[in-house]
């Protein structure tokens, strides 16, 4: 028989039962990981599960990834698996499911235990590598477990069923609280569309009920500057000021004069007073005016509203 993987029989416990039935022994560790193994027990089957895993991290270590370091709590309710930093808890292996422990000979380094996983009932194997306490945790497991069996003993078995049935409805509570979870979602989703259906035939009944023939009032057409075109006629809407006030109305302009290309008001000597002009010049206005009314017409009669020029 093969005698590399061990049990540890009558060995000397380190720790006081109080410790581990009242509270827990850490230990610090790297984890090489965890397979699945085809039987609960047996010195060949550990010796495959870390051959594998060690040939596993052989590889992550080629490729630059550290092995994972991890703090074990045992107790007599079982070992822990935790983050050392965090304290989160990767692994929690019961008692009653480990079925074997062992520490390698040839490789005082490495240890390893079998448990049960509680939901999919698959044996797996933990394989973890400590330098200096690979035994000392070896003994610690083997004493809880002589604690946990002669606290069954005791209990008549009870005490091992009570925390069964405690597991069980903690597991059931757990389903029923993440199915709960899920319906009230569902019914959250199934709400949110009601409502939308709602708001849509709320907006139907507003355009149905608006009259046909309404037309609304359309804003004056603008220009390519978005200028509204001038138009003499109009005058600009009334813009409210900021205090909420209308501003005093435009004074319309008065009518423009008419100039010609100089920018010169025309002359009109039928509409210019009597004193506007030299007396020479109005005396000759005045004969015309009267010439105007006997009917008659002058022509070739040559006058000059400038005296100075000397043509004139």
């Amino acid at each position: 028989m093969n005698r590399a993987f061990s049990r540890k029989k009558d060995k000397t416990w380190m720790h006081t039962p109080e410790a581990l039935s009242k509270h827990y022994i850490p230990y610090n560790a790297k984890f090489l990981g965890s397979t699945e193994v085809e039987q609960p027990k047996g010195t060949e089957v550990v010796r495959d599960a870390v051959r594998k895993l060690k040939f596993a991290r052989h590889i992550k270590k080629s490729e630059g990834q550290k092995i994972p370091k991890v703090e074990l709590q045992i107790s007599i309710y079982g070992v822990k698996i935790l983050e050392p930093k965090t304290k989160e808890v990767q692994h929690n292996c019961q008692l009653h499911r480990i079925s074997f422990c062992a520490d390698d000979k040839t490789d005082k380094r490495i240890f390893t235990f079998i448990c049960k996983d509680s939901e999919s009932n698959k044996h797996l194997c933990y394989v973890f590598d400590s330098e200096k306490c690979a035994e000392e945790i070896t003994l610690t497991i083997g004493q809880a477990f002589n604690l946990a069996y002669r606290k069954f003993l005791e209990s008549g078995g009870k005490d091992v069923e009570t925390r069964k049935q405690i597991a069980g409805l903690q597991k059931r509570s757990s389903r029923s609280s993440r199915g709960r979870i899920q319906d009230l979602e569902a019914e959250n989703v199934e709400l949110k569309n009601k409502v939308q259906d709602l708001e849509n035939q709320l907006r139907v009944t507003q355009v149905s009920a608006s009259p046909a023939g309404s037309v609304s009032p359309q804003s004056p057409s603008t220009d390519i500057f978005d200028m509204v075109p001038f138009s003499p006629t109009s005058h600009p809407p009334a813009v409210p000021t900021p205090n909420g006030t209308q501003p005093p109305p435009v004074p319309g302009r008065a009518a423009a004069i008419k100039r010609d290309l100089f920018g010169a008001e025309p002359f009109d000597p039928f509409s210019c007073a009597a004193g506007d002009f030299p007396p020479d010049i109005q005396s000759k206005l005045d004969e015309m005016q009267e010439g105007f009314k006997m009917g008659l017409t002058l022509e070739g009669t040559v006058f000059c509203l400038d005296p100075v020029d000397s043509k004139c």
